[in-house]
């Protein structure tokens, strides 16, 4: 069966002859008659099928076409080549026909075939002009329409024969380019898959699934009938009515495609090495549909390009003998598809010149618009094609479907019409719209004597693997663990090492005998800190890249083979591994904390990591929003370890971080003290453990003392900021403000509580309104923190969502503070809160990364579990009264400060 390329049907229109019949038939019953355009009628049946017909009586012979509308865009995974596969299939036998249908056209004398592209399948035949021949051929459609058997034993012959068909392909370079360059450039849309489809679902797909896409597709909603020739008119309208009009109507819904090919951003190349002996380049540009405006200029653009012997590439490629021939065209159908830019190139010849000059020329068309000359020409050159194509009864037939499988068969001639008025301004234009470098695919075909490529087994069949299989002996399992404040500080052992650092160890059985420790390190205040944040930064992540006994990679190694994850970095150290292997382990970290070398090569690679983060962030909404809230909210002088620096700032002070500093950093400040703490939780031996970090660490002591530097609350008025990030598909809308709120106030229960309800979770409020029911964000919610033992309280709210919904979602917002602050919170949900709350925290406690985190503040703090049991004694006598209470004391929409950081002009906010 022929495949019809999609390359080269370029929409080539002007004025229908005058040798169009212009007489109407009679309508039977069942029938409507839609439109009459220059002697084009359209009708319609009751059970959806749209007929055309084209009389003309000067033509001896009648072409019966008929088109579905299916094509490879319609097909799933597993089912690519199915449509053109059906094509194959519905050749073969119907329920009232047992013969082949190829052997009945061809005793008829039929000129027929078949063919599949992305957006349709059709079947033409072209008879002698006789009453006979023309009520056969709409009998046999209308039969073949709903009865084709598509049976298994038909099947199985003939998916070696498409197979064929596939094989041939891949033995064409052009063929083979083409599909790759295809793939390249279309990333979701199914334009990127040709017809032909896969090897292994032309192979492997079931006749089940064939079936089911036969009943589906192949019903007359789904269907356009062209009959063009010469015909007596009302004798076919009734023809097709007789044996069309009794197929019904069918109950399912056909699934709109929704799936829009998102903008190409940046150029894409794609590499075929095959045995060849031309080399080939291909230049892919992403169009609109062929309905679109401008498809008329683009297909000027194509022939002021490609045209021989007039194109630009043409005389720019082949006549300085750059390549051997330069042709064009263009892919486009009911999507936008792609302009087409090909040439062949010698084997000798380099490809990479012939690229340069190819897409040289291009750009040069954005630069220099073609003359009139050029346009008229193309112009000339598109009427002349469709003036010879409007002869042709068959052709007509053909092009007709086409059109409709595209957008309607009256673009014939709002397409013409368009096609009239084309200036080169209207081809410069389009040029410069569509010829980007951005919006480019290349494809290129370098021919090679042998291939090197690696061929990917099949899955293996694990079946009598899987059934032997015993494995090894199942891991150790935990204990049952209560988490309970009470029985968590029942169990806890703590000690104090000889530098005064303090250890907490909370033992336990864990599943696989696993193990957590943790270091907090303090030191330093606020005087000996200040300008020094930066340096302290990069002290930290120094530590693990080399000490004076171990590179990087030996580090590494090492915690590789002790099945340990050690993190060291931002005031601290981590060990997660298992009970036997936790002693090499923390030797290793306490090698990394106490013996660094500071290896200069990983310092300037350090600074590299630490830029490209930083400048990556400059234009991302997240970033620029979190860091313009937080520099608001924290109004810290440059240089006060509270300051938060702009990611400017930042990007200047690690350029002129020199390792001198870290150096001399480190040993002016590293070492642990009295407000430095040890915890451990997990499968291990405390005894030992103990007295390992005496040994360790005991000795290792503060250069200099620790005063913790203060955070209290600080009064900032509320600002309104827009940060436009231009390009970004996604956009952030941040709010925060100060409270005075200390961990230790009364109405602090309270006020944490009404936060849970209000944007902390899955059922909150904020999470209910902007995701679950606005559906304005994938993340909504918010966060709010006392200050322990001081007043540094902060409220801070954020949502990801598309820029278009920001001012929604800002009024959304406000609408949910009033509503708290007015209406506050009843009964019954401040009652579920409170439940799901306590239960949240008891869940925590059972990961012991968390309970880790909270023995280690407790104890810095001079805290036992007993302060958590006693918050959740307040939580659980909380009443509505004081929640409402508490939201009215603390929260101010006036302080509210608000960051929106998006593509603005997405979002419909001036700059």
């Amino acid at each position: 069966m022929k495949f019809r390329s999609a390359l080269n049907r370029t929409l080539l229109l002007a004025i229908l002859p005058v040798t169009l019949a212009l007489g109407q038939p009679a309508v039977p019953s069942g029938v409507t008659r839609l439109a009459t355009v220059e002697g084009i009628t359209e009708y319609k049946l009751d059970n959806g099928l749209r007929v055309l017909l084209f009389p003309d009586a000067s033509s001896p012979k009648v072409t019966i076409n008929i088109t579905y509308l299916v094509g490879s865009k319609h097909e799933n995974y597993g089912e690519t080549g199915m449509a053109h596969l059906l094509e194959h299939m519905v050749y073969k036998a119907t329920k009232n026909r047992d013969s082949n249908l190829m052997k009945e056209l061809t005793n008829r004398g039929a000129d027929f075939n078949g063919s599949t592209s992305v957006d349709r399948t059709n079947y033409f035949e072209t008879l002698n002009a006789t009453d006979e021949n023309l009520q056969w051929a709409i009998d046999m459609e209308a039969d073949r329409m709903i009865n084709a058997l598509v049976a298994k034993k038909d099947l199985d012959t003939e998916m070696t024969v498409v197979r064929n068909e596939f094989e041939r392909g891949e033995t064409n370079p052009m063929a083979v380019l083409m599909q790759r360059t295809q793939a390249a450039a279309f990333e979701w849309h199914n334009y990127g898959k040709t017809p032909i489809g896969n090897r292994s679902d032309i192979e492997n797909v079931p006749i089940e699934r064939l079936q089911a896409f036969y009943r589906k597709f192949y019903q007359p909603d789904n269907a356009v009938l062209v009959i063009a020739g010469k015909f007596d008119g009302p004798k076919a309208l009734g023809l097709v009515a007789k044996h069309f009009g009794p197929i019904p109507r069918p109950e399912r819904k056909l699934d709109k495609i929704w799936t829009t090919e998102p903008t190409q951003d940046g150029e894409r190349t794609v590499t075929v090495r095959r045995v060849g002996d031309t080399q080939m380049l291909m230049a892919a540009y992403h169009i609109p549909s062929a309905a679109h405006p401008d498809a008329a200029s683009l297909d000027v653009l194509e022939s002021v390009l490609t045209n021989n012997p007039s194109g630009r590439l043409y005389k720019a490629m082949v006549e300085s003998k750059k390549a051997a021939s330069i042709f064009g065209g263009t892919l486009t159908g009911a999507d936008p598809g792609l302009l087409l830019i090909i040439s062949q190139v010698r084997k000798e010849q380099p490809l990479e010149e012939a690229r340069k000059v190819m897409l040289d020329t291009l750009e040069g068309v954005v630069k220099e618009p073609p003359s009139k000359e050029e346009v008229e020409r193309a112009k000339g050159k598109l009427n002349k094609q469709t003036e010879l194509m409007m002869t042709n009864s068959q052709q007509i037939a053909i092009f007709l479907s086409e059109l409709a499988s595209t957008a309607d068969w009256r673009l014939l001639f709002v397409y013409r019409d368009k096609l009239q008025t084309v200036t080169p301004e209207d081809v410069q234009r389009v040029a410069k719209a569509y010829l980007k470098n951005d919006n480019r695919t290349i494809g290129m075909f370098i021919p090679v004597d042998k291939p090197d490529r690696a061929e990917i087994p099949a899955t293996p069949d694990m079946t009598a693997e899987f059934n032997n299989y015993k494995g090894k002996a199942a891991m150790a399992e935990g204990e049952v663990f209560d988490p309970t404040p009470a029985n968590v500080e029942g169990r806890l052992k703590r000690a104090t090492l000889p530098n005064g650092m303090k250890l907490v160890m909370m033992p336990k059985k864990t599943r696989g005998n696993t193990v957590l420790a943790r270091m907090a390190i303090r030191f330093g205040d606020e005087n000996s800190l200040f300008g020094k944040s930066e340096t302290q930064g990069l002290a930290w992540s120094m530590l693990m890249r080399g000490t004076k006994n171990k590179t990087r990679q030996q580090i590494q190694d090492e915690s590789d083979k002790l099945k340990a994850r050690i993190n060291v970095g931002g005031g601290g150290a981590g060990v997660q591994t298992t009970r036997e292997n936790l002693s090499g382990a923390l030797k290793l970290v306490t090698e990394v904390l106490r013996d660094p070398s500071f290896p200069e090569r990983e310092f300037e690679t350090l600074k590299q990591s630490y830029l490209v983060g930083l400048e990556s962030n400059k234009s991302q909404p997240q970033s620029l929003a979190q860091v313009a809230l937080s520099k608001h909210l924290s109004p810290y002088p440059k240089g006060d370890v509270r300051a938060v620096l702009s990611l400017d700032e930042n990007i200047e002070a690690i350029k002129a971080a020199k390792l001198d500093d870290v150096k001399d950093f480190y040993k002016q400040f590293f070492g642990a003290g009295k407000d430095s703490v040890i915890t451990v939780v997990g499968d291990f031996d405390p005894t030992e453990v103990e007295a390992q970090l005496r040994q360790l660490l005991g000795d290792w002591k503060l250069p200099k003392g620790y005063t913790r530097v203060p955070r209290p609350y600080k009064k900032v008025a509320a600002i309104n900021q827009n940060i436009n990030t231009p390009d970004k598909a996604n956009a952030v809308f941040l709010a925060g403000m100060n409270i005075p709120l200390s961990d230790e106030d009364a109405d602090y229960a309270a006020i944490r509580l009404a936060n849970y309800l209000f944007g902390q979770g899955t059922d909150s409020r904020l999470w209910n309104r902007l995701r679950q029911k606005e559906g304005w964000s994938y993340r909504a919610g918010s966060s709010l923190s006392g200050g322990i033992k001081e007043d540094g309280g902060q409220l801070e709210m954020n949502a990801i969502l598309a820029p278009e919904n920001l001012t929604k979602l800002a009024a959304g917002v406000k609408e949910e503070f009033n509503k708290m602050l007015t209406s506050g919170f009843p009964a019954e949900e401040v009652a579920k809160g409170k439940a799901a709350w306590l239960q949240s925290l008891q869940v925590a406690r059972t990961e012991d990364a968390s309970l880790a985190s909270v023995l280690s503040s407790n104890e810095y703090w001079g805290r036992t579990m007993t302060w958590q049991a006693d918050m959740e004694k307040k939580v659980a006598a909380l009443t509505p009264g004081e929640v409402n209470a508490a939201v009215k004391k603390y929260i101010d929409m006036n302080s509210l400060s608000i960051v929106k950081a998006g593509d603005l002009k997405k979002a419909g906010i001036s700059q």
